[in-house]
């Protein structure tokens, strides 16, 4: 057959052109050739394993809209998965999102295609650190974030996502008949959470390293260089970052905001792929740095998910006990209704110096 643009077959030019034209502004034409073929051959793999890939807003463009059936944050990806008829989950993301959709997907095999991609907040604290924090505050909730390992899932009373945060810990409170919560174990979402609610938190010194290297600094100097720009950040950035932002909210509600805004120009403060994933669903709008790249995300890519998935390796399990137990915690979650989007980003702004109590 005749070969198309960039040297590729015509059959193969037509499947992946959509794919292409989300993707050619971060994508060379000389990459293109080989990762076409990738694609092709990854998607052929899935109809043959009956496997569906889970990709996460951090992956790569090529990944993220070339092979991934499902996009977007952790858990939306897990709840996905436990919907799918497909009895084999390809994680494209890191190891806690695949224990995850193992604990929502129990008879479903779980694939990552390496693993070691791992996560620095999700490393920060274990289950034994938290049966340690239970015996120091006796008769608190503690809710934990969904970036965190399935052992540290099932010492929890309930899971949130930086969402629904503030809507997990005024439920827990409420709920125990408290007025304080443990939020484990990022710190900054667990400050930025103090910030919008009157209920006391009690936090864990944990960090995302792509978050937390961004600077109120960064912030000053994109509104030099940038006077029009729209900047969102992350809650797992520091609190001045939040504080000198125009929005603060989740991966879902920083996509929902510039979906339904379409700004000329948008500052993404969360990690590089992002930005690029969005860019290709919303033509004409400019997405501008500073990012910051996770390396363990990276560790994730086109020729390791087609051998992931051409020998069916990298399985990821959750002891049956242990999993029972964090799917309670996670169902709660799920259960709760869905929270206001956005968050009451004018509260932080006011209240981002609110105390809490750092164990």
């Amino acid at each position: 057959m005749a070969d198309g643009a960039f040297g590729l077959t015509k059959e193969l030019e037509r499947e992946t052109a959509s794919v292409w034209a989300k993707v050619r502004d971060h994508v060379t034409p000389m990459e293109w050739p080989t990762q076409a073929a990738l694609i092709h051959e990854i998607n052929q793999l899935k109809r043959e394993r009956d496997a569906v890939i889970l990709a996460h807003n951090y992956m790569t463009p090529e990944i993220f809209h070339g092979v991934g059936d499902y996009v977007g944050d952790s858990l939306g990806l897990a709840k996905e998965a436990a919907k799918s008829k497909a009895k084999v989950i390809v994680q494209a993301g890191v190891h806690f999102m695949a224990e995850t959709s193992k604990i929502l997907s129990p008879e479903k095999t779980v694939l990552i295609p390496d693993l070691r991609a791992g996560c620095s907040l999700a490393a920060s604290i274990t289950g034994a650190d938290v049966r340690l924090i239970k015996q120091r505050y006796p008769g608190l909730p503690v809710v934990t974030y969904v970036n965190t390992t399935a052992d540290v899932k099932a010492e929890t009373d309930i899971c949130c996502t930086s969402a629904n945060a503030v809507q997990v810990v005024e439920w827990a409170a409420k709920e125990w008949g408290v007025d304080r919560v443990i939020l484990i174990p990022d710190e900054y979402l667990a400050r930025n959470v103090a910030a919008q609610t009157t209920v006391g938190i009690i936090a864990w010194k944990g960090r995302c390293e792509v978050h937390e290297r961004f600077t109120a600094a960064d912030i000053a100097d994109m509104r030099a260089a940038y006077p029009g720009a729209e900047i969102l950040a992350h809650p797992e950035c520091p609190e001045d970052v939040l504080a000198a932002s125009d929005f603060a909210g989740s991966t879902a509600a920083m996509i929902d905001f510039v979906e339904a805004k379409k700004p000329k120009q948008v500052v993404m403060i969360t990690e590089c792929s992002m930005a690029s994933n969005v860019a290709g669903d919303v033509p004409g709008v400019q997405f501008i740095g500073p990012c910051n790249l996770c390396p363990h995300m990276k560790r994730i890519t086109l020729e390791n998910i087609r051998d992931c998935l051409l020998n069916m390796q990298f399985e990821v399990t959750v002891p049956e006990d242990m999993a029972e137990r964090a799917r309670l915690a996670v169902q709660r979650m799920i259960d709760l209704p869905p929270p206001a989007i956005p968050a009451r980003y004018d509260l932080i702004k006011a209240r981002h110096h609110v105390a809490v109590e750092l164990i």
